[in-house]
């Protein structure tokens, strides 16, 4: 475990310590000269970087998603941190600990999974049972659903964040379903199964969060479709309707058309999968967007451009969690 993450840097001290590079742009100073302008990171956060000197020498010897061992002033800046470079190198992956840089579920992954095959077992719809099972017992798959973030950037974005929020929704669906009596609870928990699964092709993992090339091209609900339609012909009998329910479900749940969503929720069940799931992603990107605010001072986040606002943190401001210790 490195000794100096993110979250321990204060103003005013010179640094040294590794972090990946999340963002690398080379710009112009008002004088002509290059400089480089970098997003550094590790488990615990982002940091501002820029380097002012020697660039043309340095910019050549790494990239993005490479690690490197900074040496620099950790300087306030607009209210934010921010470090200056002083000198910097390239390192081998054989060099850092993988897990310092990746942030990762707090659950245990294993028990997760366990607990969401007992959610599936718990349907009753023969049909819809054996499409779940199949899916999540496809070894390939599982394991990808294991360790694949929900979110590039604004949700659960982190290892695991996929099977935690899928859990997280199957939870909040069950207890809606307890209040609204008329809801098919079979079909509710199949949405909320389903809805994400695609992200395990959607997104690459294995060093920053970034889209695949089937990501950027299709997304998550083209290729869920495409999963779920193999499955279901492996399944002798599949109710044709059943099959369009399913599907409804999968390609309504962002909900409006502005967000991305084919069709709008057009029965109950589709509006509640939405509805939790947005309720779900939110809260966790709230959450996320409090706790690693980068203000320095002040009882208010800057303007946040999923939300279109700031967001008050002055009450949440003591007791957070320290990331480095997740």
């Amino acid at each position: 475990m490195k000794d100096l993450f993110v979250c321990d840097l204060e103003a005013n001290r010179v640094v040294t310590t590794t972090l990946l590079v999340k963002s690398k742009e080379v710009k112009t100073k008002k004088s002509g000269e290059p400089y480089l302008s970098l997003i550094l990171g590790d488990r615990s956060g982002e940091l501002d970087a820029k380097m002012w000197d020697n660039i043309e020498e340095v910019e050549p010897t790494f990239d993005r998603d490479d690690f490197i061992k900074v040496k620099g002033m950790v300087q306030v800046y607009r209210n934010r941190p921010q470090l200056t470079i002083h000198k910097l190198r390239r390192c081998q992956d054989e060099e850092v600990n993988f897990a310092d840089y990746f942030p990762k579920t707090k659950r245990d992954i294993e028990e997760m999974f366990e607990e969401l095959l007992s959610v599936v077992d718990g349907i009753q719809n023969p049909y819809l049972r054996e499409l779940l099972m199949n899916i999540l017992m496809d070894e390939d798959l599982a394991g990808k659903f294991k360790q694949a973030p929900a979110a590039k950037t604004l949700h659960h974005a982190w290892l695991g964040g996929l099977l935690e929020h899928t859990l997280s929704l199957c939870k909040l669906c069950k207890l809606v379903a307890a209040h609204y009596s008329d809801l098919n609870m079979d079909l509710l928990l199949s949405g909320a199964v389903l809805h994400d699964i695609g992200k395990t092709e959607e997104l690459s993992y294995t060093r920053s969060f970034t889209y695949t090339n089937e990501g950027q091209l299709l997304g998550h609900m083209i290729l869920e479709l495409d999963l779920i339609n193999e499955k279901i012909s492996q399944i002798e009998g599949f109710p044709h309707e059943l099959k369009i329910l399913v599907q409804h479900l999968i390609i309504s749940h962002h909900g409006e058309y502005e967000f991305g969503s084919p069709k709008l929720p057009m029965f109950p069940e589709a509006l509640v999968l939405h509805c939790l799931d947005n309720l779900d992603s939110k809260l966790e990107a709230m959450r996320i967007i409090l706790r690693n605010d980068p203000n320095i001072e002040g009882d208010w986040t800057g303007h946040n451009q999923m939300f279109g606002r700031p967001l008050f943190k002055g009450f949440r401001r003591n007791g957070q969690d320290n990331p480095k210790n997740d």
